[in-house]
Formats: C-alpha cells, sequence, structure tokens
C-alpha cells in the first residue's frame, strides 16, 4: 500500500490524555468524512498511563494506584497494552482506508515512514519481523515488554509502540517514540503483575509484587551510549515530516472550530469512569 498522495501535518501542545484521545479520534471522523489523511505529532500535559480498549486491567490497576504515583490515565480507542506517555514524541495518523484493504497494509506503510525518519537521524533502527515476535494477548505484558511484528526496535529492544483501530472506511494508528525510558514507573501504579493470565481469571490473593519491565530502548540511550547529542522533541518531529514529504504533498493542519467541537464531544465519552475501568 502506497500512503496517500496528499498529507496535512498538525503539531499539538500537550494536553491531558482524554484531549488527545479524542482529538486522534475527531480527526478518525475527519478521515471518514472528507478523505483527507493527516500525520500528528503532539505530547501530554502529564504522565498518562493508557491502557488498549480491549486490555483488562481491573486488578491491576485502580484509580488509588494511579493517584498515588502521580499518574493520569486514560483507555485508547486503539487496541495494545498499557503503556506509560511521558518523555516521547507521540504521533497519529488518521486516513481513509478501503474497504477490501488489510489494515497491515496500512500498518507497515505507516511503519516504513518511522523507519526511514529514525534512521535519517542516525539512528540504526529496524523492523521486527515474525521470527523475532511472540505473539502476545491484550491482556499480556506490557507495551514495551514484547516487539510484535512489524514494530520498530534498535538493539534488540522495541523504540516504539503503536496501537491501530478501523472503523467504517478509516483508519488510526498512534504510538509512542520513546526519547526516554520512564516505562519502569508503570510498575509503582501497579497492584498485582501484568502477565499472561485469562481476561477473566481474578489474580490470586497472594500476587507477587509487581516487577518493573524490562529496559526499553529510547533515543536519549542509544545516543548517549554513542556520546553523541540525542535528537529533540522537535528533531524527530521534523525528520518525520521531511520522510513524509518525500512521497505525500503535505502541508500543515490548524486547529479549526469544527474539529475542536467534535473533540470536545468524543472527550465526555472517554472521560467516563465507565470507559476507563470496563475491563
Amino acid at each position: 500500500m502506497r500512503l496517500p498522495a496528499r498529507f496535512r501535518t498538525m503539531r499539538s501542545e500537550p494536553q491531558a490524555g482524554v484531549r488527545n484521545m479524542a482529538v486522534d479520534l475527531a480527526l478518525l471522523g475527519r478521515a471518514r468524512a472528507t478523505g483527507e489523511a493527516v500525520w500528528r505529532c503532539y505530547s501530554w500535559s502529564q504522565p498518562t498511563v493508557s491502557f488498549g480498549r480491549n486490555e483488562t486491567v481491573r486488578h491491576r490497576f485502580d484509580a488509588n494506584s494511579l493517584s498515588r504515583a502521580g499518574l493520569d490515565a486514560v483507555r485508547r480507542p486503539t487496541g495494545g497494552r498499557a503503556l506509560l506517555h511521558s518523555r516521547e514524541v507521540t504521533y497519529s495518523v488518521t486516513l481513509p482506508i478501503a474497504d477490501a484493504l488489510p489494515w497491515r497494509a496500512a500498518y507497515a506503510a505507516v511503519n516504513a515512514v518511522l523507519l526511514r525518519a529514525l534512521q535519517r537521524l542516525g539512528v540504526e533502527a529496524m523492523l521486527v519481523s515474525e521470527a523475532q515476535s511472540e505473539p502476545v494477548r491484550p491482556n499480556g505484558p506490557l507495551c514495551f515488554d514484547r516487539p510484535a511484528a512489524g514494530e520498530i526496535m534498535v538493539d534488540g529492544a522495541k523504540l516504539v509502540g503503536s496501537a491501530v483501530w478501523r472503523e467504517r472506511g478509516a483508519y488510526l494508528q498512534h504510538g509512542s517514540i520513546l526519547l526516554h525510558d520512564d516505562q519502569s514507573l508503570l510498575a509503582t501504579a501497579m497492584i498485582a503483575p501484568l502477565t499472561d493470565i485469562p481476561p477473566r481469571e481474578a489474580p490470586p490473593r497472594q500476587a507477587p509484587p509487581p516487577q518493573a519491565p524490562p529496559p526499553a530502548a529510547s533515543l536519549n540511550t542509544w545516543f548517549a551510549a554513542r556520546q553523541l547529542t540525542p535528537p529533540t522533541w522537535s528533531d524527530v518531529a521534523h525528520a518525520l515530516d521531511h520522510t513524509l514529504a518525500e512521497q505525500s504533498d503535505v502541508t500543515s493542519l490548524q486547529f479549526d472550530a469544527s474539529l475542536l467541537a467534535q473533540a470536545e464531544r468524543i472527550e465526555g465519552d472517554l472521560a467516563k469512569t465507565e470507559w476507563l475501568w470496563r475491563r
């Protein structure tokens, strides 16, 4: 699959988790209604845990444990597993997709841009092959514990975590490019370890204490190990723009009243306790 010939790019100020997810869903609706493709880069106003759409997290996290750890929380409209958003470049891609086209074709096309942008910065990154990956259920380990096929890793560790959602002719992919590895903070907010347990099975009464996830890759670590200056948030965003412009006509997009109004309507639903703790 080739990405659309025309793309809009957007930058967002740091925002709360529910607003970030609401904007991504508003852009998904825009792609469906107008056929417009948008590549957005954004960040978070405070460290935030995001749960996958169908991930079971009750008995593993709760409101009190998150509050004690100083973390906000949101449930994504996309799949995947829990991760911490903090010092990273978060991207989202929304575009129209034909019903007959496999979602993995769009996933591969977006990841190719991510990979080329990182290589443009000098990172010796690579795509994870099927042989290097393991099947992981939505209720399995944390997002950056194990790389899945098609994701991006460096030095054997996952550098970019992505999640997708396809709905009525439109496609959303968003994810985290780690500037620093802050994923260990998740262990401070867990009340039980995230392991491969059946989704409806309650954890044992005397569960072992939560363990910090294995180290993820990060741009800061990779560049520091080579005594090089790590790229900034803006450096990564610019590299994404330049790489996208190699294959598409790229123009910037600003928030307009229609997009903001739609995001605000969606935000109300995403902020509901019933959605965050649905599983």
